[in-house]
């Protein structure tokens, strides 16, 4: 079994006397910048000239400076914008400050993997990946919890890449529930996979298909968003707590057998063979390929798919049932 790293295994002076600079202040960004600050590290936050974000990083009693600033004055950092605006704010802002010795981290190993981004041999390249949005990486650190944390060493330059790594995934939190050690191969092709296959497009698209199929054959839609749509986090809080065997144990007899019986018939032997397609196309490159040339192309089939979802019924209805949940 893999070993996870707690605090005992983190010495977080490694990076304590050293100058944090987080680049973004968005859903990562600002959990990562706020949870290192109140474990006691030194922290900047990089952002652009007339950043909306400036204000609220200073409110919340960060400094601020622009990314070049930043990047130059900072001995770590992190860069926590989308994917696809990294390697142009690298070129622009990071690189020229990244002096021998340095560590650049990211949290997702996209760009790098990929080589869209290609640091000197004479820095640290790491990787601090929370496994949760940013909102719970800080939410849980607030409640004196941690989101569990994958780190990776793609360069050490100073021999001491995997103690940084640690320290910082302790300075957020991570130590708290446990960091598993991985490569930036592995990480960057089992999110994706993860995203496109399960955990995004495989259950947007079971959700939406179950609610159709109830629509079409005549039921309310209420009652459709309500079975297919919002009782899914039930399920999962449930998985989540205890496995799968725990939300089985939590749910009915017939729910369970339905499980048994049902279940295979959906996701069958046709759809892991696609599975095994998507993973290859991850692997080969074939995806990443098409998204960075979909960026380059200013996103047309990216911008219109985003806009059909809005519009689906599934989302209509569900806008219109929570608006009238008073618990939300």
């Amino acid at each position: 079994m893999a070993k996870l790293f707690y605090a005992k295994d983190c010495n977080e002076d490694v990076l304590k006397s050293k100058q944090i600079a987080i680049i973004g202040y968005g859903s990562q960004g600002h959990a990562h910048a706020l949870n290192l600050h109140e474990s006691g590290f030194n922290v900047i936050v990089g952002l652009y000239d007339g950043s909306p974000s400036w204000k609220k990083a200073e409110d919340a009693g960060l400094k601020v400076m622009t990314a070049k600033d930043a990047a130059a004055a900072a001995d770590l950092i992190m860069i926590l914008v989308n994917d696809e605006k990294q390697p142009t704010l690298y070129k622009e802002s990071i690189e020229p400050g990244l002096t021998a010795g340095k560590t650049l981290a990211f949290a997702h190993g996209f760009n790098i993997h990929y080589k869209q981004i290609e640091p000197p041999k004479d820095v640290n390249v790491i990787m601090i990946a929370p496994k949760g949005p940013g909102h719970t990486v800080r939410s849980e650190y607030e409640a004196g919890k941690g989101v569990p944390c994958l780190i990776a060493v793609y360069q050490d330059a100073t021999g001491n890449a995997k103690d940084i790594a640690l320290a910082y995934a302790a300075g957020i939190g991570g130590a708290r529930a446990g960091i598993l050690e991985t490569t930036f191969k592995e990480e960057t092709e089992t999110d994706l996979f993860g995203e496109q296959a399960v955990l995004c497009g495989g259950v947007s698209e079971l959700m939406k298909a179950g609610f159709e199929t109830l629509v079409e054959a005549g039921y309310q839609p209420e009652s459709a968003y309500f079975e297919c749509v919002h009782e899914m986090k039930l399920i999962i809080d449930l998985v989540n707590k205890g496995g799968l065997n725990f939300m089985r144990h939590s749910i009915s007899d017939t729910a369970e057998y339905g499980d048994y019986s049902i279940g295979q018939r959906i996701i069958t032997d046709e759809t892991k063979k696609e599975m095994k397609k998507v993973l290859s196309e991850i692997q080969d490159g074939t995806f990443a390929k098409n998204w960075i040339a979909e960026n380059k192309n200013n996103r047309p089939t990216f911008t219109d798919r985003r806009k059909k979802e809005q519009e689906l019924q599934v989302e209509t209805v569900g806008k219109d049932l929570r608006d009238q949940m008073i618990w939300n």
